[in-house]
């Protein structure tokens, strides 16, 4: 919190990328940055500044999607105080996220310390239709991934899942979304390791177990009657019917409970919740 206070009195701003996950957040990330004057990124668990990665590890790197995802996250607090630090110890004004959620950037910013962002640029305003489904279909047919930074830096950082580099120059429609002509940017194109091994995914079934466990240890005389649980890539939304019981404070409690569901399955699983929604359907008796 303090420096979070100290970055807003050095009047830090922090931009936000957001996309669904391939749609090409990365792969535009430099230009984005050169359009708004930007010199730091964060993306998938680096701290990136010239070409170079400042602190961080890659969750590119990581042997599961859940680990990747809680990597991306700064999950583990010996990175994340690492990445701060790092950032308490430069001199900058403006930081570009990204992610694949509003909820995600407030995540990272958070944990890093980082004031929330100002400016939120969607994919969408920088890219076409046609881009974006093409990036979605590279990712989900051949798994590549892109790193913004030259081949060198990934090479010497990350040689396992290195694959390809591409340079990236002035072309029609991204040119108008960004501006002036940009420079010309190396990228680089890597297969992580979890891509290699498949897609892992909790189903609803497991999900709704976990739900179920979270409200017990919360309030074991809470009743839930359904859990419906809808997934898509900026994260999970649930809506928890419950009974709850007599004297239980509908406000507070029940916030905490959202919370406490929230916290728990983000901080076991590595996935995002979106949101929990609660619906009280009746007051009962402990004893019932």
């Amino acid at each position: 919190m303090f420096r979070n206070f100290l970055f807003t009195l050095r009047r830090i701003k922090t931009y936000a990328l957001i996309g669904e996950s391939g749609t090409g957040k990365s792969f535009r990330a430099k230009l984005v940055a050169q359009k708004y004057g930007i010199d730091f990124i964060i993306d998938d668990g680096l701290l990136i500044r010239d070409n170079r990665i400042l602190a961080g590890h890659s969750a590119k790197k990581e042997k599961t999607f859940m680990a990747a995802v809680k990597t991306a996250l700064f999950d583990d607090k010996t990175t994340r105080d690492e990445v701060a630090r790092k950032l308490q110890g430069e001199k900058f004004r403006k930081i570009l996220v990204l992610g694949t959620s509003e909820k995600m950037v407030n995540k990272i910013a958070a944990r890093l310390q980082l004031p929330g962002p100002t400016r939120l640029i969607h994919i969408e305003d920088i890219a076409s239709q046609e881009e974006i489904e093409r990036a979605i279909r590279t990712r989900k047919i051949e798994g590549k991934h892109v790193i913004p930074l030259p081949s060198i830096e990934v090479k010497r950082n990350y040689p396992h899942i290195f694959y390809d580099a591409i340079r990236i120059l002035k072309h029609r429609g991204f040119a108008e979304a960004l501006g002036p002509t940009p420079k010309v940017h190396e990228k680089s194109v890597v297969r992580p390791e979890y891509s290699k091994r498949g897609k892992v995914i909790i189903s609803e079934a497991a999900l709704s177990q976990m739900v179920i466990h979270c409200v017990d240890e919360y309030n074991q005389y809470v009743r839930i009657k359904k859990i419906a649980v809808k997934d898509d890539d900026a994260g999970y939304r649930l809506v928890i019917t419950i009974d709850v019981p007599y004297g239980t404070q509908l406000g507070g409690n029940i916030h905490e409970l959202q919370s406490y569901v929230i916290d728990n399955i983000e901080r076991y699983t590595g996935i995002l919740i979106e949101e929990v929604n609660v619906i009280i359907d009746k007051i009962i008796q402990k004893d019932n």
